[in-house]
């Protein structure tokens, strides 16, 4: 079985364990998605997803993060980790997408990767999920470790395992292949140590490979 015949096997059985798989951060306008992903660094879903209700109701638009106080804001985003350094990305990125785009997140790999705190995966996640731009395949750590598992990468960085990704994975599957991954590393193979020989993914493989 060649990679690619390896991949469209593992979209095919992943699809039908997760066909509603989607992203979880809850957003209503790009630069809410900008903020709860950059807020969902080595922080779960359901955690930012409980700090931003709050914070999207204290800031409803662009200009109340431009004028924001950053010590409070800090406290606001507090319960997400490493709050000084999100908060400091985030209220620059506010300060620059105002000045320098007319207020709008932008909609290109190029421009979006210049915000401060902004690298592939997130760009790949906002891109996609906001605008349908997909220029790539957002890269996490279930994807990373879930690669090397299903033997799609060798790779340890992040930029490489995209690489060797987006060469295999259709185009058109991009987007939902990393939600894919993560509802399958949540549910069935996570990141504590287990029997690999029970995940659904190591049995339905074993009888093609």
């Amino acid at each position: 079985m060649t990679k690619k015949e390896r991949v469209t096997k593992i979209i095919i059985e992943l699809n039908k364990l997760f066909p509603r798989a989607q992203i979880m951060l809850n957003y209503s306008s790009p630069w809410e998605l900008l903020v709860a992903v950059i807020l969902s660094a080595q922080c779960t879903d359901k955690m930012v997803n409980r700090v931003t209700e709050k914070l999207f109701k204290k800031y409803q638009i662009l200009e109340d993060y431009i004028n924001a106080d950053v010590s409070e804001f800090e406290k606001d985003n507090f319960a997400t980790g490493f709050y000084r350094m999100k908060a400091k990305h985030i209220l620059a990125s506010a300060h620059i997408i105002k000045n320098k785009y007319n207020g709008e997140v932008p909609k290109s790999m190029v421009e979006i990767l210049k915000l401060p705190g902004v690298g592939r995966k997130t760009a790949n996640v906002v891109l996609g999920n906001a605008y349908g731009v997909i220029e790539g395949i957002a890269v996490d750590t279930h994807v990373i470790r879930l690669s090397h598992i299903l033997r799609l990468s060798k790779h340890t960085d992040p930029k490489n395992i995209e690489k060797d990704l987006m060469k295999v994975v259709p185009h058109k599957e991009w987007l939902k292949f990393t939600y894919l991954l993560i509802e399958y590393g949540r549910k069935y193979c996570s990141a504590r140590k287990h029997d690999h020989k029970n995940c659904p993914m190591t049995r339905i493989l074993s009888k093609v490979s």
